[in-house]
């Protein structure tokens, strides 16, 4: 059975021949952040795929993990190429290194993982909001509801996380 619905006028669809997203996003709509765990080598992977990015083996559970971390990267959308999103421009569209699993297997590798900047109900952040985040902001993930059965995880500023004094950002015009 596919799941379907509907974000900002724009239709979403996940069909049940992608098993690992079905799994994901089944996990998402519970408001819980789960990763594929291998059971070979024990690491974590994102996004969600049939055999661990590391050794190969497709063997894995589900496991619960923190969805806390910092932006590694983001963009900032000005024109929006899907006319569901222009009337939210600019908006963010932010990488954040997860803070479980940092430094694996490679000091310079984090788990990344791919989200929009939010307010913490799980709207697009307004600009006054989009102005404050750069890389090393801390986030936290949320949930937008989209419709019954699916929930897309969204980045909102963590409030409780010690934030850097001037997070860096692309010069402003």
């Amino acid at each position: 059975m596919s799941i379907m619905g509907d974000y900002l006028g724009m239709g979403l669809r996940l069909d049940e021949l992608d098993g690992e997203n079905i799994a994901y996003f089944k996990h998402c709509a519970e408001h819980s952040f789960h990763l594929q765990r291998c059971d070979a080598c024990k690491l974590l992977r994102y996004p969600p795929t049939t055999a661990c990015p590391w050794c190969m083996s497709p063997d894995s559970k589900w496991v619960p993990v923190e969805g806390k971390g910092a932006v590694h990267s983001y963009t900032e959308v000005h024109h929006a190429i899907q006319p569901a999103f222009k009337a939210h421009t600019p908006y963010l569209i932010l990488l954040v290194d997860l803070d479980t699993q940092k430094g694996k297997p490679g000091a310079d590798e984090a788990l990344r993982v791919v989200g929009n900047l939010v307010t913490p109900e799980g709207k697009l952040a307004p600009p006054e909001l989009v102005k404050q985040v750069g890389i090393g902001t801390r986030v936290r993930m949320v949930f937008a509801d989209v419709s019954a059965g699916l929930s897309l995880p969204q980045w909102a500023i963590d409030e409780s996380a010690t934030q850097p004094d001037r997070p860096w950002r692309y010069p402003q015009e």
